[in-house]
């Protein structure tokens, strides 16, 4: 029964939370969301990703209670803490290794890999209190399957951070790691939607029938996250299981983007270096205000913030407020608010939603016959994100939004934990391949890869490729290799393996292919000589994939599990 037991964690760049379900094998999965906020009179389905550490570097809190502390803090206080939000971005497109450094309000740094160690140790640790709680029982984490979401264009290295970070955490201990599942945001959301009806989206197109009973229907989903948007397309297969038919792809063009556009034009207003000292000496406040505006941009109609009385003192002492914003466009002071119109609001969201538009547009050029385009995340919610998508491709296909699109991730991330098969194959983000030696052609090989033994003519360092780019891989795929010795008399067998954006490498030291793990095989019968033969297998995992080489004649083994993150 205990593996029935999943709790899934959406870790989100603004939001964060967490479901599970203790539903036995043979009912339908039904996800319970744990709600947050009490601190801040709210019942919301996340809490913010921010987290709150002492001068020490030692956890304090996380969360509404991380930023409601936060922003009590006055002066010396506020600047001696570490307060991190939205710090999952600082895994895009970054080199990462373990001693990553990340910034904090107070300009500061830690390791990277501690705050996120901390903030999933924070949420693994209430979602046992929950349960424990409201069960009556006393589990641990070891009871449960894990499911954490990443962005789908991260790459394989952030994506193994992420599980470090959670190993770390105690979600799951080493040794036992496959109790953690790596899912992709987007397709967690699909599984979720695909299996709502009509009346579960904002859009009702009553009389259809779920997306998981219409086989062959090709849809985009569109997880508009406070960080990221990540774009990903699926086709719906016989059995209600889906087959991605086009790369993940996406841009870091989310909600933040907007949000940052918003600050923008608050330093524009207050010149003179009055909001940079206002943000020094009230970093709490400045949060305060960030977060209230999260809530106006989901409307598409002009805005009234309250102008908090220490922004409007520093202002005074450098001229009449209302003189501030003499030159703003769009903007405007009336009795103690900051007024922004519906235009001005709006074009915060322009440079966010031309990547979007981009992206799908990419998509839609390639021919496949799409039906439907589904938008979720909590940036989804937003009422002049959802009416340009309509307006850009609501004529070629049906635009739907789930009614509480910032719930969709998680609770499809526990369905996928149940049935991670539900996603059948996946287009092949990366070409990956190994170094291997070939008898020396002068036709076609690089003059500098020759190398004679007593065997013969070789030609080193050529790269074989085990599966390409946008090749489709099934879920838990393997694949089996042979190989032969290239020296009589060598008692081992070096494998090296390697990760490329290129489609067709030809040598493994060409710019744009990283190394991605080796290791040595032994062979310690040497009387086949070249007929020796090695047997590679490989395994495909969801964020990682497994080398297994066994010598034929001896039968010693040796494998590994492919790191992407950069050694110091």
């Amino acid at each position: 029964m205990a593996d029935s037991f999943i709790i899934a964690i959406d870790f989100g760049t603004s939001y964060s939370g967490y479901a599970f379900s203790m539903t036995p094998r043979d009912k339908d999965i039904n996800p319970h969301l744990q709600t947050w906020g009490d601190e801040v009179a709210l019942e919301t389905p996340k809490t913010p990703t921010c987290i709150l550490f002492d001068e020490q570097e030692r956890f304090l809190s996380f969360g509404y209670e991380a930023k409601v502390a936060y922003v009590r803090m006055r002066g010396e206080e506020a600047q001696n803490k570490f307060f991190f939000e939205c710090f999952k971005m600082a895994l895009y497109h970054k080199k990462l290794n373990s001693n990553l450094t990340i910034k904090a309000a107070n300009g500061k740094t830690m390791k990277a890999l501690k705050v996120f160690t901390e903030a999933l140790r924070y949420l693994k640790d209430h979602a046992l209190r929950t349960i424990n709680r409201t069960s009556g029982r006393e589990f641990i984490a070891s009871d449960f399957n894990w499911v954490l979401t990443v962005p789908a264009i991260w790459d394989p290295a952030a994506k193994q951070f992420m599980r470090k970070a959670a190993t770390q955490a105690g979600i799951v201990t080493q040794g036992n790691e496959t109790k953690l599942l790596i899912a992709l945001e987007p397709e967690a959301a699909s599984v979720w939607c695909k299996k709502l009806p009509a009346e579960g989206f904002i859009a009702e197109n009553q009389g259809e029938e779920t997306l998981e009973h219409s086989v062959g229907t090709q849809y985009i989903v569109v997880d508009c996250g406070g960080g990221t948007v990540d774009i990903t397309v699926h086709e719906v297969l016989d059995g209600g299981t889906v087959k991605e038919l086009h790369k993940a792809c996406g841009t870091d063009m989310g909600g933040q983007t907007v949000d940052r556009k918003f600050k923008e034009l608050l330093q524009e207003i207050f010149c003179d270096d009055v909001w940079n000292e206002y943000e020094r000496q009230y970093p709490g406040e400045v949060q305060k205000i960030m977060y209230d505006f999260t809530l106006f941009k989901k409307k598409d109609q002009d805005i009234e913030i309250s102008c908090p009385f220490n922004l409007g003192k520093l202002a005074q002492e450098v001229k009449d407020v209302e003189k501030f914003f003499e030159r703003v466009d769009g903007a405007s002071w009336s009795d103690g608010s900051i007024q922004i119109t519906k235009d001005k609001l709006r074009s915060f969201f322009t440079e966010s939603l031309a990547s979007i538009s981009d992206s799908v547009k990419e998509i839609l050029r390639t021919g496949l016959n799409i039906d439907y385009i589904l938008l979720v995340g909590g940036y989804a919610e937003s009422e002049i994100l959802h009416r340009h998508v309509i307006d850009q491709f609501g004529g070629q296909c049906k635009v739907r939004c789930p009614l509480r699109a910032q719930e969709a991730i998680v609770k499809g991330a526990v369905m996928f934990g149940r049935n991670p098969e539900l996603v059948a194959s996946r287009k092949s983000a990366y070409t990956y391949g190994l170094a291997v030696r070939n008898r020396f052609d002068e036709s076609k090989h690089r003059v500098d890869k020759k190398y004679t033994n007593n065997d013969g003519v070789w030609c080193d360092d050529i790269f074989w490729k085990l599966v390409a780019l946008d090749e489709d891989v099934g879920w838990d795929e393997t694949r089996d290799h042979t190989l032969r010795s290239t020296q009589s008399d060598s008692k081992d067998m070096k494998f090296s393996f390697y990760s490329t954006e290129k489609l067709n490498p030809q040598y493994v030291d060409e710019d744009g292919l990283d190394k991605i793990g080796s290791f040595v095989v032994d062979m310690p019968d040497t009387t086949q000589g070249l007929k020796r033969q090695v047997k590679l297998n490989i395994r495909f995992g969801f964020t990682e994939m497994t080398a297994t080489a066994t010598d034929m004649d001896s039968g010693c083994k040796q494998s590994i599990e492919l790191d992407f993150m950069r050694k110091v």
